[in-house]
Order: C-alpha cells, then structure tokens, then sequence
C-alpha cells in the first residue's frame, strides 16, 4: 500500500479516537474495513510518519495536579544544539518557531511539582549555554481545553489518585508505542520497571476506574497535522473588555473546533489559546469571529514558523 487515502486514514484515526482502549474489531464494523486492511493502514501511515505512537489524555484537574508550563526563549538559528538538547527532556509537548522578542515556544506537562522541579534543572543548564541566555516561565490558572478536548463537559467524578493510579497513567501515554498497551504488559512493566506488584486483574480495575471518573479523557493516537491539511498553527492571546467575563469568555471559546488548547493565565491578556487551522485566510474569519462578539479588547497573534514536535493529537 504505496498511496494514502486521507478520507480512510482520517476515519481511522477519528476511531482510533476513544473513551475506552479502541476495538480493532469495532472499528472495522463501524468503517466497513476488515481488520488486516486497518492494520496495513496504520502501518503505512507510521512507515510515512503520519502517524506515531498510541497514547491517552489525562485530566489535568485531577490530584496531584498535572503541572503546565509555557516557556519563552530568545535564540538564533546558530543554535541547533539548544533545541536537540530540549527535544531530549521527555515532558516536552510543544517546541515552535515563533516571530518576536522570542523565537522559541514550549509546552511542558508534568505530573508534579518534583518532576517539573527535576526537568528546571535540566532546563537551566540547557539555557546556560545559550547565547542570549533570556526565557521565562508562565503557568495556566486554569485549563479549559486540551487536545480538543472540552474540559467542561467533563465530569470529574474522583480527582484523587495515588502512585499506582500516576505510574499507570505514565505507562499508557508514554510506553504504547506503535501497539496497544494490555494490561498484561502493564502489568510487567509495573513489576519490572517500577517495582510494583499488582495482579493483572488489579491493574485493569484499576484503569477502568480511571476511564469511568473522568481521569482519562480519551485514548488516542499521535499524528503530524500538516499531513492532514492543517497548515496554520497560531498562537493567540487575547485581553477582554471586561475582566470579569473570563470565564463566560474562555466557555464560548472553548466551542470553537479551530482551538486545540485554551487556558486562562496570569496576565494582561489572560487567555491563551493554540489555533490549528487549514489556510491563513481561516485564521483571518476566526479574528473576525472572535471580534464581532464585541467582547474582546485586543489580542496578540503568533504565527508558528515551524513545528519541533511533529506529532500531536486533537479532534477533528
């Protein structure tokens, strides 16, 4: 299989797109695709680099809290060595090439304040070496979307895990690789790897569990947007007129199918939002739409000159 179709890869990655652990036999009733033939798809598509690895989405409201960070660094194209060395830190999510004061931007998830207090230190010492050596640090309020995902129409019935709950978590989104995760394997992984000894039984109660609470948003897998038509990436902050609908605001915004990624920050322009779009001219109708609420006081716009982690997951 030479040529892709983008209607049946787009349809098996929408699949693909799931609550619970995706059924290769579910999704080839519900596509009218045998198994073999989705199989064939899924291994071209990664072969192409459409695709890469499965993955889940975890509720960065549950406790502890998962920890976002939106990093903003000054360098120069002479510099390669800078962005390899932070492409290497594994709680890296985004790395763009942006217009401005700073020319990079990135995302970090981490699970907790350790953790993120662990990677700072590969961070500084990463900066240390730059030649600017100019970056700061902001960190979301509140999150109302991730990976298209609206967080308001979530219903986080239990909040609280523990280490077994987070290490488990840790292993779906970041161990799947190019198969889906059985329990059995995340079983040996416990055991082998973090030296926890659960039965398989344990294991997957315990993942149920966390699917049926709002805990794991959604099981899906990583692809390159480009390859699916989404040539626009942007960055937006914007300022409302009146600080007091923020939250009105960001739930009106948090519709928009044109935004991945919304959060509320600490600053003057308080929201901040990732825009993935097909055409540059789709960006100029969100603009319009997003002014003709007459809610909005002002907004900053970085376009994305180049994306350092090409795969990613949303809805669309």
């Amino acid at each position: 299989m030479n040529k892709i179709n983008t209607t049946i890869a787009h349809k098996i990655i929408k699949s693909l797109n799931s609550t619970s652990k995706p059924n290769i036999t579910e999704i080839s009733e519900k596509i009218s695709l045998s198994r073999q033939t989705i199989q064939n798809y899924i291994d071209n598509l990664r072969e192409k680099k459409i695709i890469s690895d499965f993955t889940i989405n975890i509720n960065p409201n549950l406790k502890p809290n998962l920890i976002y960070v939106v990093m903003e660094i000054k360098t120069n194209p002479n510099e390669p060595n800078l962005i390899n060395s932070l492409l290497q830190i594994p709680q890296l999510k985004m790395l763009d090439g942006i217009f401005g004061e700073f020319s990079l931007i990135a995302l970090f998830i981490c699970r907790n304040t350790d953790e993120f207090n662990s990677i700072l230190k590969k961070i500084d010492t990463i900066m240390s070496d730059s030649y600017f050596k100019k970056y700061q640090f902001s960190e979301p309020i509140k999150i109302y979307k991730t990976n298209g995902i609206k967080l308001s129409e979530i219903e986080l019935k239990e909040d609280t895990i523990d280490t077994i709950d987070s290490t488990i978590l840790n292993i779906l989104q970041s161990h799947q690789a190019s198969k889906l995760i059985s329990t059995y394997d995340i079983k040996r992984i416990l055991k082998n790897k973090y030296s926890i000894d659960i039965s398989q039984s344990t294991t997957y109660n315990r993942i149920k569990d966390m699917e049926e609470s709002g805990i794991i948003l959604n099981y899906t897998i990583n692809f390159c947007p480009q390859k699916f038509g989404f040539e626009g990436k942007f960055i937006i902050r914007i300022k409302p007129k009146n600080p007091s609908n923020y939250d009105q605001i960001a739930l009106n915004l948090e519709k928009s199918n044109e935004i991945t990624h919304l959060y509320r920050m600490g600053s003057q322009f308080g929201l901040f939002a990732i825009i993935r779009v097909k055409t540059i001219s789709n960006y100029g109708d969100f603009l319009k739409n997003l002014y003709s609420s007459g809610e909005i006081e002002d907004t900053f716009s970085n376009f994305i000159l180049d994306e350092h982690v090409s795969f990613t997951n949303f809805s669309f």
